[in-house]
């Protein structure tokens, strides 16, 4: 009976842990990186130097450039000209500064467009970018840089539809804040803690084992989400958006990743570790049971 019981224990604590971490990274990865501005824009500052965040920002100062320009058959030739043009600058320092300006002042933004009830899409405004690569324009010189438009020019992170559907779940994480993650460590150290007094050495050494493959299983489990939401989030952004849309997911879950492979590798540590330990206490128990019996013969 005590077998089976501590059977289902052990299969309840991996359950609860695989459930645990996952919600408890989400939660945390919201409340700490998400909804803080330095967090976020040290997350999406390296994203100035990545190729598909660049070709989105030429692209779509091309673009609007050549509505306001005719130049006949020399059409095609001119916005490949200012797209190459733009795409030089997006590789310079003054690009940066003025990418880094532009998601510091969008933060607040993208935050009131997550938690609120607004039912607007998630985008980050290029405005202050496409101004900035404007006017580097102008000064080098660039025909027909002037009648570049600075309006808001946005890269779609979250379409409307799909930013509704997930409103109601970043609120909850965000409430939820870093205490799942606490909560989560609390009764690792709860359940070693009651094994090894109840049980001993091999009762703490089992429930390490247990908590350990709890720890790996939930670490898969966030991979799984990470990866679900991003094909979620990107399925329904419009294509021109998509590369740029992808690279600041990809920057904004980087931490989650990073926890993916921590928390497995502490896992599987864990398990291995706590497994064999066990095996191996219980063998010399058992030695050590005969060795009694054999010396009261």
């Amino acid at each position: 009976m005590r077998t089976y019981l501590s059977a289902a224990l052990s299969a309840v604590l991996v359950v609860l842990l695989a459930l645990l971490v996952p919600f408890g990274a989400l939660a945390a990865w919201v409340d700490l990186e998400l909804d803080d501005t330095d967090r976020y824009l040290a997350a999406v500052s390296p994203l100035a130097s990545d190729p598909g965040v660049q070709d989105t920002v030429a692209t779509l100062v091309t673009d609007a450039a050549m509505k306001n320009i005719d130049v006949g058959p020399l059409q095609d030739t001119l916005g490949d000209f200012l797209y190459d043009t733009a795409r030089s600058f997006t590789t310079t320092e003054a690009f940066q500064r003025a990418w880094d300006g532009a998601n510091r002042t969008a933060h607040q933004a993208v935050k009131a467009d997550l938690h609120g009830d607004n039912g607007r899409a998630v985008t980050i405004d290029l405005a202050p970018v496409v101004e900035r690569v404007r006017q580097e324009l102008i000064d080098d010189g660039v025909p027909f840089a002037d009648l570049i438009p600075v309006r808001h020019t946005t890269i779609t992170l979250l379409p409307a539809d799909r930013a509704d559907e997930l409103r109601s779940t970043f609120r909850f994480l965000r409430d939820a804040g870093v205490w799942p993650a606490v909560g989560t460590a609390v009764l690792l150290v709860l359940v070693v803690g009651l094994a090894s007094v109840r049980r001993g050495l091999r009762g703490a050494l089992g429930a390490t084992a247990v908590a350990g493959a709890g720890l790996a299983l939930g670490a898969v489990l966030l991979r799984l989400a990470v990866a679900a939401g991003r094909s979620r989030v990107l399925d329904q952004v419009p294509s021109d958006d998509r590369d740029g849309a992808s690279a600041v997911y990809d920057a904004l879950t980087a931490s989650l990743r990073t926890t993916v492979w921590a928390v497995l590798a502490a896992g599987l540590v864990l398990a291995v570790g706590g497994g064999a330990g066990r095996f191996l206490a219980t063998r010399r128990a058992r030695r050590a049971e005969r060795a009694g019996r054999a010396g009261g013969r």
